[in-house]
């Protein structure tokens, strides 16, 4: 999937022939299919209940920094949708599976026993 989401944005929608943007369309399907994943795996874990600080374990850590890697790529690309370069379900996509990989990190660490570490402000 990630695949066709870099082919599409190597595809700007306003120089592209009719022939390359229609290969490269990336359709809402992938984004509902998330959202469906995301709402499985949500219904298995604990409410949550305040901001949750990158850990529990490795495999929880891991999802946690492929979730920041992937919000950093829907920043880069929300400008290439907002100027019309990009198809919309590209950026929705990659808002949905970093909410996927937040999610996953939580069943993970759930899966494996291991605490998350909830964020605390400290006193001023």
């Amino acid at each position: 999937m990630l695949q066709d989401v870099g082919s599409n944005i190597a595809t700007p929608l306003s120089s592209a022939r009719e022939a390359h943007r229609k290969r490269t369309s990336f359709s809402e399907k992938p984004v509902l299919e998330l959202e469906q994943w995301i709402d499985s795996y949500s219904e298995q874990l604990p409410p949550l209940r305040a901001f949750i600080l990158p850990s529990g374990g490795r495999s929880s850590a891991a999802l946690h920094f492929s979730r920041a890697v992937c919000r950093r790529a829907e920043r880069c690309v929300v400008p290439l949708v907002q100027a019309g370069e990009a198809d919309p379900n590209v950026a929705k996509y990659l808002n949905r599976l970093s909410d996927y990989l937040f999610v996953l990190a939580r069943y993970a660490a759930m899966k494996e026993g291991k605490e998350e570490k909830i964020y605390i402000k400290p006193d001023p």
